[in-house]
């Protein structure tokens, strides 16, 4: 849909100079904004959901499948305005004609690049190879793409405090040596983020047991910081490099550190590589690391994945070490073939070529269907990488969710409601995503005005008065203790996507705010290197808890924990506090955190934890009284954020940490394990007043099953009622039908049957088939079934099939016979269909609500086409698209780029007015040098 906003404000802010950028119609058939985005008190210009300020250049990017416009510029240009403030207006331009002329023979058109230029031995392909990949492109301010009415999470509190700017670096561990075979066949992928002087990193691994030490080198080769890995048995490694010097970070911008992990288990292994900065990591999503079956291989690699952000295309960039041999360093191209497998079927197929110089590759899965999705969401799909040729060497991953030591979660005020206000509630959400595509959730409310009566997972709304939810966690919602804690078992890879990209809101109503008195962003809290325990529900901080309670927009919430040496880790988030709070602070939060005593008539033992400025504050406090350790262990102590506007406080919670400190000192105590947290005990299931209790098992309110007494039904659970519904067999059209054992509904003979398919539960092991979400089962191809929608049971009003070539799932609604008679009857409550009486009356004079809906005709700019109907799209200042392809399908216009076929050859070249790039014959080149020699003269 941004494609539409961004061709609507180029087309009239070139052809109407004097016209702003913000527009009240779109030139394409899209939705545009409806609403200015708040730019935070700054002059500059709105343009297609992002903001810009006064004199930035751009090049316009119109989303799939037209991509950026290189060859279109777009200026911010400074105006004043009647009385005289300085407005910025959006002009664009075609810059393709202030190319300069190349002084080759043979200019070359780079990806991203809009002029011809000529080629460089020396360029690095796989920056240019990237460029073209909007996906993997940076993003200043990513969440600026996604902003929507008064989802004022967006916009309030920076992300990052100023100066905190966070680089991404990634490295990719093999046992590769200057020897070959290598040492060990391990296979490590290591995440770097730069903020500041300190280094965090998220380290996984394979094949490799628990590492020892993790050292970082320098470009001489020399140890630069060494990290001892803590025991235990987690598969992955949370590490911080404070205080790095100016010239190792200079050594980091430059890709000159390595990284090496060893371990002492058995006989010492090493695994190292090169630590380089890459564009992908900001829009990666999901991964997957590579490694070899044949020991000591040195071979591994690393794949970095997302999903487009309205269609079904997988973009990836492979980093791969080791698949290419030293001895065939000197061949320029090296052929490989990249699949996409599930249990060894193979889906899809990628060939291509690759050098030892540059072994990266970047390529687009399109539309992927439904089975894909699905098994993408659960981690199954597996992606292999091989070379083509005698000795073919092979490496493979499955792809899972992006892993790392950040902590999902979320904070939920009522200044960041859709109706923002001032309760002086909030809300606290902690999340833990695991391969198999299950969110575990633990979520707290405090303080709201009255009671508690939706909890949900939303995405931004597409308009202000509708809200879209995915998820309801209202039924494991505690109103005595405030909490829900439970899983989400059928996260979509879609849902997936939005979660690590920040585009999921968690949104809590109560009977006085039925849209909602508390809202937050789901998002990621970098990790810090505090011992902080992210993985425990954090204290709730509000301003109900403020003596007197402070209604407030604001809230926030904190974690906190005293290690053995009796030091106080502390991480505070804040959220919803509005400008209108404070106007000198310009929405940022400027305040002081403080520690203390409930008894507030001794002031001795509060104590400043920190000044901030920003949406979160962290640090360490060494020097506590033993008094406040005391306070603390009982459950007596208080942390409070105080701000300008109210500086006795205008969030407050109340802390318990239990310490055994005294006289500064503390006792050796058991750690405890917190690993099982997000396991939901059965015995805790019991407890559920929600849970249902069938055939000698507990259901979870929502859950669906198959009885073992009939398997021609379905049962769902709905708050302690179990409801089982009949299978409903859809009326078939063929002449001949077949009762197969294993089938609870007749089929036509005609159709094939899949032999080695037992029953439809046990569908999902083959490729074959639908995956439909209504009721969680695998369809054969070919098969129709009417959908079950809980707690309604089954829908005969519509038909789903399942196309077996692609694997989608097609739903429409029954088409109903028109009736001649005034007072047409549904002879059963199940019934779709009305039918007349008997009688022959008069026809009605309006149709009936279930008749099928006419065939629609699309809108594409100014033009109108019908169905079926399809065309090259025009984009102003460049012209038709014609390697575009549009049609209307049912009123939807839909767009595909031209697919072109992948290249072996080694000259390749793009013509001008042609799509797909060519290669080159070996007859046109020796034409070509032929009429060079034609055209040189000897100098008089």
């Amino acid at each position: 849909k941004a494609s539409a906003v961004l061709m609507c404000v180029m087309s009239c802010a070139c052809l109407h100079s004097g016209l702003a950028s913000r527009l009240k119609s779109p030139a394409l058939p899209i939705q545009s904004e409806r609403e200015p985005l708040p730019s935070k008190g700054m002059s500059g210009c709105s343009f297609g959901g992002r903001f810009f300020l006064l004199e930035d250049t751009w090049h316009p990017d119109l989303g799939e499948p037209f991509g950026v416009m290189h060859c279109v510029q777009c200026y911010c240009e400074p105006q004043r305005g009647r009385k005289g403030k300085v407005l910025g207006k959006v002009s664009c331009k075609n810059i393709k004609q202030d190319c300069p002329e190349p002084s080759c023979d043979d200019p070359v058109l780079l990806p991203g690049q809009c002029c011809k230029t000529c080629p460089q031995a020396d360029r690095k392909q796989a920056e240019a190879v990237f460029d073209s990949f909007e996906y993997f492109q940076e993003k200043e301010k990513e969440d600026d793409l996604h902003k929507s009415y008064n989802d004022r999470s967006y916009l309030s509190s920076e992300d990052i405090s100023p100066g905190e700017s966070r680089t991404d670096f990634v490295a990719v561990l093999t046992g590769v040596k200057d020897s070959w075979p290598a040492r060990s066949s391990g296979v490590a992928r290591a995440r770097f983020s730069l903020t500041r002087t300190s280094l965090t990193f998220s380290i996984t691994y394979q094949r490799f047991a628990r590492p020892s030490r993790v050292v970082f080198l320098d470009s001489d080769g020399s140890t630069a910081f060494e990290y001892k890995v803590p025991k235990g048995l987690k598969d992955m490694i949370c590490g911080v490099w404070k205080n790095l010097p100016k010239s190792h970070i200079r050594q980091l911008q430059a890709e000159q550190l390595r990284l090496t992990m060893t371990t002492v288990a058995g006989k010492q292994e090493e695994i190292e590589g090169k630590i380089i900065k890459h564009r992908a990591l900001f829009a990666e999503t999901f991964s997957s690391t590579l490694i070899s079956e044949k020991e000591h291989s040195g071979m591994g690699g690393i794949a970095m994945l997302t999903l487009s952000d309205t269609e079904n295309n997988l973009h990836f960039i492979l980093i791969l070490q080791g698949l290419i041999e030293p001895s065939e360093s000197d061949t320029p191209l090296v052929p490989i073939r990249v699949r996409l497998q599930y249990r060894q079927h193979v889906l899809r197929e990628i060939r291509a070529n690759i050098t030892a110089h540059d072994p990266d590759f970047a390529e687009v899965l399109m539309d992927l269907n439904s089975r894909e999705l699905f098994w993408l969401s659960k981690g199954q799909l597996e992606i292999t990488v091989e070379t083509v040729g005698q000795d073919p060497r092979h490496i493979s991953g499955f792809i899972t969710g992006r892993k790392s030591c950040d902590t999902i979660q979320s904070v939920m005020s009522s200044g960041d409601a859709l109706s923002p206000g001032k309760t002086g509630g909030m809300g606290s959400a902690v999340f833990n995503l695991h391969d198999n595509g299950t969110l575990d959730y633990q979520v707290q409310v405090v303080g709201v005005s009255s009671e508690v009566v939706g909890l949900t997972i939303e995405v931004k709304p597409r308009r202000r008065s509708k809200r879209s939810v995915l998820y309801d966690l209202t039924p494991e919602f505690h109103g005595p203790s405030g909490r829900a804690v439970g899983s989400w078992s059928r996260l979509e890879a879609r849902h997936i996507h939005m979660l690590l990209q920040n585009e999921l809101f968690v949104n809590v109503a109560t009977a006085h705010s039925q849209d909602g008195e508390l809202r937050g962003q789901i998002k990621a809290l970098f990790y810090s290197g505090l011992e902080a325990p992210r993985h425990e529900i954090p204290v709730p901080l509000a301003g109900q808890f403020v003596s007197p309670p402070v209604r407030t927009g604001a809230g926030g919430h904190a974690w906190v924990s005293v290690d053995e040496r009796c030091h106080l880790h502390y991480e505070i988030v804040v959220a919803g506090l509005s400008k209108a709070d404070d106007l000198t602070v310009s929405a940022h939060l400027h305040g002081l955190a403080e520690i203390g005593e409930l008894d507030e008539t001794s002031i001795n033992h509060k104590r400043l934890l920190t000044g901030f400025y920003g949406a979160q504050a962290q640090g360490v406090l060494k020097d506590i009284s033993a008094e406040l350790l005391r306070h603390l262990d009982r459950g007596t102590a208080f942390i409070q954020v105080s701000t300008k506007v109210n500086p006795r406080g205008e969030i407050r919670g109340r802390v318990h940490v239990p310490n055994n400190c005294e006289f500064g000192t503390r006792s050796e105590v058991d750690e405890t394990e917190f690993d099982a947290m997000f396991i939901r005990d059965p015995e805790e299931l019991k407890k559920d007043p929600h849970t249902c209790f069938f055939e000698g098992q507990h259901y979870a309110h929502g859950s669906r099953w198959t009885p073992n007494y009939n398997n021609c039904f379905t049962c769902s659970c709905q708050k302690r009622t179990v409801i089982c519904d009949p299978i409903i067999c859809p009326v078939l059209t063929c002449s001949r039908t077949i009762q197969p054992e294993d089938r609870c509904c007749p089929v036509c003979d005609e159709r094939k049957e899949p032999k080695d398919v037992k029953a439809p539960e046990r569908l999902d092991e083959h490729p074959e088939g639908c995956y439909f979400e209504g009721d969680q089962k695998m369809h054969a191809p070919g098969t129709t079934w009417h959908p079950f929608v809980p707690p309604f049971g089954y829908i005969k009003c519509a038909v789903c099939t399942c196309k077996g070539a692609t694997g989608e799932v097609h739903c429409e609604k029954v088409t109903c016979p028109a009736l001649k008679c005034s007072r047409p009857v549904r002879r059963s409550p199940s019934d779709c269909c009305k039918e007349c009486p008997g009688d022959h009356s008069p026809p009605a004079e309006h149709a009936d609500m279930m008749q099928a809906d006419g065939t629609r005709h699309c809108k594409f700019g100014k033009n109108y086409y019908q169905n079926s109907d399809n065309w090259h799209p025009r984009v102003p200042l460049v012209g038709e698209m014609k390697c575009i392809t549009c049609w209307c399908d049912h009123g939807v216009t839909k767009c595909q780029r031209k697919q072109c076929p992948i290249l072996t050859c080694s000259n390749i070249i793009r013509r001008e007015g042609h799509c797909c790039p060519e290669c080159q014959e070996e007859e046109e080149e020796l034409i070509k040098g032929l009429e060079k020699k034609k055209s040189w003269r000897p100098p008089h």
